[in-house]
């Protein structure tokens, strides 16, 4: 009777241990690369993880962070990370260069960013000297900034720049007193305000005629994994969805704060911002985004050597699986 009941035991064993392989199995984990740590912009996917999204189609999401967007998509084209979120200029720089990536999907269809300044400096012409923190020499918060200041008399050379990747690093310099100006996006945004550092403007009073972040993939890796880039695919815009869902304001807020460290009263006022600008779009169409004016606008400054058609950053195989 003993062995019996050890041998029922151990088939039982056996059978749970079949069960939980077969478990693991199904999930499939996708590494993402990202601008630091607990970005506002990654927002439906906290959502996609915290409401069980991914988890729903079988998908887990790991997050590598990089100090910089240009650095994740050297991530991204290394293999290292299978996909990677950021400021869409530097996928497009890499594919220029002959990097094996694919723009897939639109992230953010706006630029949520806005200049401040020390409480001294009341208008852009006093930038004129002054140092400025932006992204990178060659990020996209440079288009932006130039966007902003040249209509209002102040010119390229007629400032200094030092350069943070993550909106946290140069929230951070504006507020040690190192840099005169930055350009900050959300939550930071409004921890300058409250602050009392001075609001000079907002990207989107400049600058509405191309989107501003998206997601890459490593090409290699996505034709391996289409059926997984498009679960990811599902679950995100299902995130999306769900953001905009003004019942699930309270909920949102949360995440927001758990995934970012941000103060509660900042997390609300980024989630009303992030509503009015409407940031996520729930297709994220590559083909229909704009993409094209983002192209040109670098053609003309020099940022991309080859044709600015936009269909040599997608492949049609990997859009597809939208």
């Amino acid at each position: 009777m003993l062995r019996i009941q050890i041998r029922a035991a151990a088939a039982a064993l056996f059978l749970v241990a079949i069960a939980s392989g077969s478990s693991a199995r199904a999930e499939e984990t996708i590494t993402v690369g990202t601008v630091g740590t607990g970005s506002s912009l990654n927002w439906p996917v906290y959502i996609a993880q915290e409401q069980g999204f991914f988890a729903k189609q079988g998908l887990s999401v790991d997050y590598v962070a990089a100090p910089s967007s240009a650095a994740v998509q050297q991530q991204v084209a290394a293999g290292s990370v299978d996909l990677g979120s950021g400021g869409l200029v530097d996928p497009v720089r890499a594919i220029d260069k002959g990097a094996p990536i694919s723009i897939f999907r639109i992230e953010a269809t706006a630029a949520p960013y806005a200049l401040f300044a020390k409480p001294e400096i009341k208008s852009y012409g006093q930038l004129v000297k002054k140092t400025i923190s932006i992204g990178g020499i060659k990020d996209i918060t440079r288009i932006y900034l130039e966007r902003m200041l040249v209509p209002n008399g102040v010119k390229p050379g007629d400032y200094d720049m030092v350069f943070a990747g993550a909106t946290s690093a140069r929230f951070a310099a504006l507020s040690s007193g190192s840099v005169d100006a930055a350009i900050l996006t959300s939550p930071f945004n409004f921890k300058a305000e409250t602050a009392g550092f001075t609001k000079l403007g907002t990207t989107v009073d400049y600058v509405r005629d191309f989107p501003f972040s998206g997601f890459a993939a490593n090409t290699a890796w996505a034709k391996a994994h289409k059926e997984a880039l498009a679960k990811f695919l599902v679950a995100y815009a299902a995130g999306v969805d769900w953001f905009y869902d003004p019942a699930n304001r309270p909920a949102a807020v949360a995440i927001l704060i758990k995934r970012t460290a941000a103060l509660p009263d900042d997390a609300d006022k980024t989630y009303g911002f992030f509503q009015d600008l409407k940031i996520y779009d729930a297709k994220g169409s590559v083909i229909d985004s704009g993409l094209g004016n983002l192209l040109k606008i670098m053609k003309d400054l020099g940022e991309i050597d080859g044709s600015s058609d936009v269909a040599r950053f997608y492949d049609p195989s990997i859009v597809m699986a939208q």
